[in-house]
């Protein structure tokens, strides 16, 4: 049990280390800025997210939770999968800086529900623990 709680520290860390990165690098993208530009905001976030999503497998391996099984877990998948998408748009695909800046808060809401799904352990997110 001694992994578990290893591994699941640095996932949690991944994750705010991913939405610290995204964060900077959405507002560069907003303000137009060369740093996006750099080699190491080019490399360091695809390597965090690497690691978060290798950790993500191995605690769901570890604990035998499967997507098809546990409802949250693919709810948090689908979310992952609507974040990225919505990730692009804030810092590649946005066409202007309004359009970039409104999918970054977009795609930080889905980030949010990601987590609260993570917490509560249902695909109510957050509300679940309004109810």
């Amino acid at each position: 049990m001694g992994s578990y709680f290893l591994i699941k520290h640095l996932h949690v860390t991944t994750v705010g280390l991913s939405l610290a990165l995204f964060l900077l690098r959405s507002w560069w993208s907003v303000r137009g800025s060369s740093w996006l530009q750099q080699r190491w905001v080019r490399v360091l976030p695809h390597l965090i997210d690497t690691l978060l999503l290798a950790t993500g497998i191995t605690l769901m391996i570890l604990l035998e939770a499967w997507p098809t099984r546990q409802p949250w877990l693919a709810a948090k998948l689908i979310g992952l999968l609507a974040y990225i998408g919505v990730g692009t748009i804030a810092i590649k695909r946005g066409r202007t800086a309004t359009a970039r800046a409104i999918a970054a808060l977009i795609a930080v809401a889905i980030f949010a529900y990601i987590v609260g799904a993570a917490v509560a352990h249902h695909p109510l997110s957050w509300a679940w623990f309004v109810t």
